[in-house]
This record gives C-alpha cells, sequence and structure tokens, in this order.
C-alpha cells in the first residue's frame, strides 16, 4: 500500500509521461509535491522502485517508466477509450515498456547538417520497447555530423516521438518550406525559428514560423555497429 506522498508522486510521473513523454525532473517533482528537498524526492523514488511500481531505465538521464499504477488508478484509465489508430501510423508504443522488440516506421534519412528531403519510406526498424516511451513513434537515419557535439553521429537512427509542438531546447524533426526536413535544437529568437547545430563548424538556419512545422522530437538514438 502507497502513503498519499508515493500516490501523488506516482500519479505526477505517470501524467508527465502521458502528456509529455518525457519524465518530470527531480526539481519539478519537489515542487509538485511541496516537499523541501530533493532528497524526499529520491526516498520516493526509491520507495517506489521497491514497490515494482516504477523503475530507472539504465544509461538515460530522467528516464523512469510507470510498470504499473494502483488499482484504483487502473480501473479509471482502463474506462478511458483509447485514441483510434489511423491507417499506417506509427506505431503506438505502451506506456509500460518492456524488453519486446517493437516494428516502427523507418522513413528514410534526415539530414543533421543542410536540410534535405526526408523520405517517406515503407520499411521498419527492430526498436527494444524499453529505448521508446509513450506515443507515437518512428525513425529516421542520421545523415551528416551537425549534431555530432549532442552525441548524434552519422548513420545513427533517430527514434522520433510524433509531435507538433516543442519547447525551447528541444531537439526536433523540422520540416522546412513543407519539403526538407532536418534535426536540430529548436529556439524561438524574437518572431523567427531558429534551428541550431550541435557542432561548432556550422551556423545556426533561422527561418519565419510559417516556414517551419514540428514533426517530432528525439525519444532516443539507435546505434549499429
Amino acid at each position: 500500500m502507497l502513503t498519499r506522498k508515493q500516490h501523488e508522486l506516482l500519479c505526477f510521473i505517470h501524467d508527465r509521461l502521458l502528456e509529455t513523454g518525457v519524465s518530470p525532473s527531480f526539481e519539478e517533482m519537489k515542487e509538485a509535491l511541496d516537499l523541501k528537498s530533493k532528497s524526499g524526492v529520491h526516498r520516493l523514488i526509491s520507495a517506489l522502485e521497491e514497490r515494482h511500481f516504477i523503475r530507472r531505465l539504465p544509461n538515460r538521464a530522467r528516464a523512469l517508466e510507470v510498470l504499473r499504477m494502483p488499482e484504483t488508478v487502473s480501473a479509471t484509465a482502463k474506462a478511458t477509450p483509447a485514441t483510434a489508430a489511423k491507417t499506417k501510423a506509427p506505431a503506438i508504443v505502451p506506456q509500460a515498456a518492456n524488453e519486446n522488440v517493437l516494428e516502427i516506421p523507418l522513413h528514410g534519412r534526415i539530414a543533421a547538417g543542410m536540410p534535405i528531403e526526408a523520405l517517406e519510406g515503407q520499411s521498419s526498424l527492430s526498436v527494444p520497447a524499453a529505448l521508446l516511451g509513450p506515443g507515437e513513434h518512428y525513425a529516421l537515419e542520421v545523415s551528416g555530423d551537425s549534431m555530432v557535439e549532442a552525441g548524434i553521429l552519422d548513420g545513427d537512427y533517430a527514434l522520433i516521438r510524433r509531435v507538433e509542438t516543442a519547447r525551447d531546447g528541444e531537439i526536433v524533426v523540422a520540416l522546412v518550406a513543407e519539403h526538407e526536413a532536418t534535426l536540430k535544437f529548436f529556439r524561438r529568437e524574437g518572431a523567427m525559428i531558429r534551428l541550431d547545430p550541435a557542432n561548432r563548424a556550422y551556423d545556426p538556419q533561422r527561418y519565419k514560423p510559417d516556414q517551419v512545422r514540428i514533426q517530432g522530437k528525439l525519444a532516443g538514438l539507435l546505434r549499429r555497429y
């Protein structure tokens, strides 16, 4: 049986993952639960881990996975109608990811340098479910070296969560002028959109807002050796 604070934290993490696909930070958890220090958050996280409600995903910062919810919460969640899947839509990854391998669409190559055309292919990529959070996902093969300082290398597979909005500082797939796509840090700069590389040899790219459409944000990377 969970304490009130443990239950509040579990629900907060669960709701944030459903909303954004990213675990909340310890600072956000501290503020949400009105705790005095992050050490209190650490204790709650450890207690939830011991009770097998959550687990920390290895080698990923801020990566928490909700394994199960209390029965009262689970019953409410089951009563909510699921969003209907569209034909040929990217794979929908369940909240409690496991060690299964999922097949997600592989949509060609995307530039990590100057924009190139993002191809809509029919192939798929096998991805461990633990690498993905909730939501719709697809994969793109990275071409170029402009994101190397963010650890994204030529030939990597970028695992993309399909979204249409982004926050400053997030790595996104940006469609430019409706036919070219690039993988960059997203930032707003006055009335312009700035797409920043992670390589000092490249300059930022600036566009008017109506020239840029967000097609997803980076959820993970897959590298083959």
